[in-house]
């Protein structure tokens, strides 16, 4: 019986980056596991701040290393208020104004009491490799995620999606 009541337990402490599935901007599911052997890049994204111009450069890497490399853009409102859209008005901004292609999930909270399940998976990745707390500081913090779903880097919002900071690990 205390066997039983350890196996929970067990899966619960060993869950995975590729165990995680989210609702899309569009109204489907993006389930992680299917990038399995490519490297992954999560974003926090958000439509109103400085940042923003980055979502240019997010598609040009996406498209550059597309055989090796998915980039997943979560909006969220944590900061500033800098993302009070609707996903709708989100997708449609982002289509619109950087012909964004690259799957772009629901919007969520990164930080604070409502951190999605997967964002505190990530800061507790990133924390185990050394990141200083709080892990995201603001909007467009960057988690590189090797092919079999490994943390191996996180940028900051400044670190720009082409620096030669986040290319080096693709080429």
């Amino acid at each position: 019986m205390l066997r039983l009541l350890f196996i929970p337990l067990f899966l619960f402490f060993t869950m995975g980056l590729y165990d995680f599935k989210v609702p899309a901007l569009d109204g489907g599911t993006i389930d992680l596991s299917t990038y399995k052997g490519k490297k992954l890049l999560i974003v926090n994204t958000a439509s109103k701040c400085g940042f923003t111009p980055q979502y240019a450069e997010l598609e040009k890497l996406y498209d550059k290393y597309k055989d090796k490399l998915v980039i997943v853009g979560f909006p969220a409102n944590n900061f500033g208020g800098q993302e009070p859209g609707t996903n709708t008005e989100i997708k449609e901004f982002c289509k619109k104004n950087y012909g964004v292609t690259f799957p772009m999930a629901a919007k969520v909270d990164v930080v604070g009491e409502n951190i999605s399940p997967l964002f505190k998976y990530l800061t507790d990745q990133a924390k185990d490799l050394g990141v200083e707390a709080p892990v995201i500081k603001w909007n467009f913090t960057k988690f590189l995620l090797d092919e079999n779903g490994k943390l191996i880097a996180v940028f900051p919002s400044k670190v720009t999606p082409m620096s030669e900071e986040i290319t080096h690990y693709l080429n």
